[in-house]
């Protein structure tokens, strides 16, 4: 197992100097630590089958006992591990340095304090600057500058290999592919946060990546350069793109750039939205419609021009009007819109869109009751403007609840953006009655999860699918929202495990965010060309996650490279692994680390500010 910090001289102290035998017991913890006020669970897990019946916690500095409690019930065996328990340590909130110790194990070092949050949400920014296209401020240097020729585009007078400016964006994980879906989504996400928690941000950077303060967040200058892109994807009202590139990008591993697998040259095929089945080697996708994709590009542009009006009134003019021919577009066809491919069979198979189009007209109906009451007259699709919200409920209903809340598995990317963000944004707008019917909603797929998870002491309720971590964030923002706007913290616990798990608080005891915290356990060896091939860190970046082991042991192409760190605590159950070869665990994506993004920025806005 890779180093993790600890207090060695507890160790010392408890062990008497003593050979030590492999162990059989773990303390299982948040290693960025614990805030004074918030909930605190540690997991003790054990191969074997005894008892705890009490924990100690530690000061590190003193080594003095402050606080002991009882160990609570006994859950069982999960994953490896044939006794687990919760050690809650909540009522302990004096800030400092501690290890716990129970059953003969002792934890990791960590802290409780006001400040363990702090800097994290821009820490994880460095991933996504890191991620872009077109200028990459972390190389400084240029990649993908050709993209590119255009596919399925002719019915709206585009012909094939029409070349097509759309050079930006993100690469969407440790391939270079660019999805229109993810990116929208993402940058949506970092407006939100920047909207929700503007305090907790810092501006170091300047509009381009590179070092230099320019008076703007850094979290809206990479929003910005996510709205920047996705204008090119929509360049006029008859006209969307879907993605950038496709499988053949998987023909190997190299730095950003080197792009020549496509038959021209450095150009990329740039997909159309055309709401339509298109390529998947020998079959074709399922596309119903043109409503996900479309409707998430509304919503980018509709906070976009919330949040630019006061402070850039050209570009929120623009954003303006790219919301309401994006929102066209997402009434073209009704239904979910999947990525291409053309060798492997792995795609983001979405099938629902009622959820983003839901968001849509939610985000639709304050910005238009933001203008002024002249333009609240005017018609949005056919629809007044104060029937929106109407037309918003009758789309919520369609979909009270994510699908894959409570299920054991899903397709991949089945049901993204894997919570219903429109429920939020106008549960926000909406008087008591409605408001409560989709607070209902969110507690109703809370529920479903929370049957699962009281299950176990890890308080796992979220499969092991492909990119499970994205999914664990989304579902800690549900509970979060959920807590928020009803007052109702009974599921504070359940939010608190699914981002202690994030950080450590898991069988295999290790972050799931490279370099973070810095002196944890984190990933090493990510499945990443910028590490594997030229030894660069990738900071910040959230990494897949476990997966069942049926599911690894079923993909294409996996091979591990180096003995496995965490061979003790692969199970029949799931598997992580921290190797370069293990794409379906260990790579970071774009449209993940977005979304914790916005989950950090909120735990940071729970400290006090700094002084």
């Amino acid at each position: 197992m890779k180093p993790l910090l600890t207090a060695l001289f507890l160790l010392l102290l408890l062990s008497g100097n003593r050979p030590q035998a492999p162990a059989t017991a773990w303390i299982r913890i948040n290693q960025l630590g614990y805030l004074p006020q918030g909930s605190k669970v540690a997991v003790w897990c054990s191969k074997g089958t005894g008892t705890v019946a009490s924990w100690e916690l530690v000061n590190v500095a003193s080594g003095e006992v402050v606080e002991r409690g009882p160990a609570g019930k006994a859950f069982g065996a999960y994953g490896p591990f044939a006794q687990t328990y919760r050690l809650n340590f909540s009522r302990c909130t004096r800030p400092g340095s501690y290890v716990l110790r129970a059953g003969g194990a002792v934890s990791p070092a960590f802290r409780i304090g006001d400040d363990v949050y702090r800097g994290t949400a821009d820490f994880c920014l460095r991933y996504m600057r890191q991620q872009r296209t077109g200028f990459n401020p972390f190389l400084n240097d240029s990649c993908h500058t050709r993209d590119g020729y255009t596919l399925y585009g002719s019915e709206d007078g585009l012909p094939d290999s029409t070349y097509v400016d759309v050079v930006g964006g993100w690469h969407d994980a440790s391939d270079y592919l660019q999805y229109s879906t993810t990116s929208a989504n993402a940058t949506a996400h970092l407006l939100l946060a920047w909207r929700d928690f503007p305090q907790v941000f810092a501006d170091e950077k300047s509009a381009n990546g590179l070092p230099g303060a320019n008076g703007v967040a850094d979290v809206l200058d990479e929003a910005r350069w996510g709205l920047d892109w996705l204008l090119k994807m929509h360049p006029r009202a008859g006209w969307m793109f879907n993605q950038i590139a496709d499988d053949r990008d998987h023909i190997s591993m190299r730095m950003p750039g080197l792009d020549s697998q496509y038959g021209r040259g450095h150009e990329r095929p740039v997909y159309f939205v055309n709401g339509q089945p298109q390529q998947r080697g020998k079959f074709l996708n399922n596309t119903t419609g043109t409503t996900s994709t479309a409707a998430k590009f509304a919503s980018a542009f509709a906070l976009g021009s919330l949040l630019y009006r006061n402070t850039d009134t050209a570009y929120s003019a623009l954003l303006y009007q790219k919301t309401n021919s994006a929102y066209a577009f997402a009434h073209r066809r009704l239904g979910a819109t999947q990525t291409a491919s053309v060798k492997a069979p792995y795609i983001y198979a979405e099938d629902n869109w009622t959820d983003d189009l839901e968001l849509a007209t939610a985000l639709l109906y304050r910005l238009e009751g933001a203008r002024s009451p002249a333009a609240n007259r005017r018609q949005a699709l056919f629809l007044p403007y104060r029937q929106l919200p109407r037309y918003a409920l009758s789309l919520a209903r369609r979909e009270p609840v994510t699908p894959w809340l409570g299920a054991d598995t899903a397709h991949h990317y089945q049901w993204y953006p894997f919570i219903n963000l429109g429920h939020r944004e106008l549960a926000l707008q909406l008087p008591e009655g409605p408001r409560d019917t989709l607070l209902q909603y969110y507690r109703d797929g809370i529920e479903r999860v929370w049957s699962k998870a009281r299950r176990n002491a890890f308080f796992r309720g979220v499969p092991f699918i492909w990119c499970s971590n994205n999914l664990t964030v989304s579902f800690a923002i549900q509970c979060l929202w959920y807590r928020q706007l009803s007052g109702d913290a009974q599921y504070e616990e359940l939010e608190q495990a699914n981002l202690d798990w994030l950080f450590g608080c898991n069988p295999w005891g290790t972050s799931m965010v490279y370099g973070l915290p810095a002196w944890g356990d984190t990933p090493v060896d990510p499945h990443s060309a910028f590490t594997y091939i030229k030894k660069f860190p990738i900071d910040g970046g959230l990494v897949d996650g476990p997966v069942y082991t049926s599911i690894f042991n079923s993909l294409i192409g996996l091979k591990l490279y180096r003995p496995d760190a965490y061979a003790a605590f692969q199970s029949d159950l799931a598997v992580y692994h921290d190797d370069y070869g293990d794409y379906s665990t260990n790579e970071p994506t774009m449209g993940g680390t977005a979304s914790l993004i916005y989950l950090l920025a909120a735990m940071e806005a729970r400290q006090p500010p700094k002084k």
